[in-house]
């Protein structure tokens, strides 16, 4: 069973949605006990990374997501604003993430250049791999996915990176790290690739 994990922000009844598409049981909770047995966790999130962290920490989840995600080992799958709090911090705000990637999160700032680009960043876009990733069985060619965020997280370690796309310069839009994976994309919105890289999350072992 998958745990969307349910902290009051973002379209979680979509991701189910698609999570049925591709054969997966998942139930959207913020139930401890709940969370406690599922096989895998996802954590989706739209927002202010402040209010996510407030949220999560009222809800009595940090302690649940750390001893499953760094102790147990669970796989994790953070989207978006989800992707975002696996960082460290974000420049939006000034509580502490979650930490499980060591990075940070920050807004798109192209100084002075590309004064055409606007912010958000919105629409569907490309990735670069840069590493190989189990996310990535039999993945279509050339890879869109669908955006819309103002901020992107930037990885200490670069491979920590799974994928970077172009806006203005090259951010990391996905990470990877043991169990940890993270997209700033939205899969549930991305058509045949979002639903290739979920079934694919779901299969892993």
């Amino acid at each position: 069973m998958i745990a969307i994990v349910d902290y009051g922000m973002g379209n979680l009844k979509s991701i189910q949605n698609m999570l049925k598409k591709v054969g997966a049981e998942s139930i959207i909770t913020s139930n401890v006990d709940y969370i406690e047995n599922a096989d895998k966790l996802i954590l989706p999130g739209v927002g202010a990374f402040d209010n996510a962290v407030r949220n999560i920490e009222n809800l009595g989840l940090r302690q649940i997501l750390d001893k499953k995600v760094i102790q147990e080992k669970t796989p994790i799958l953070g989207i978006c604003l989800g992707m975002q709090l696996l960082t460290k911090n974000s420049s939006e705000g000034t509580l502490n993430g979650l930490g499980y990637i060591d990075g940070k999160t920050t807004r798109f700032s192209f100084n002075g250049k590309h004064t055409g680009l606007k912010i958000p960043h919105m629409g569907w876009n490309t990735v670069i791999k840069k590493k190989n990733s189990k996310l990535l069985n039999d993945m279509y060619r050339e890879p869109r996915f669908y955006f819309v965020h103002s901020y992107h997280i930037e990885c200490n370690n670069d491979n920590d990176t799974l994928f970077t796309t172009p806006y203005g310069y090259d951010f990391t839009s996905a990470v990877e790290k043991e169990n940890v994976f993270g997209v700033q994309f939205h899969p549930e919105k991305s058509h045949k690739f979002g639903m290739r890289l979920l079934r694919n999350f779901v299969e892993l072992i």
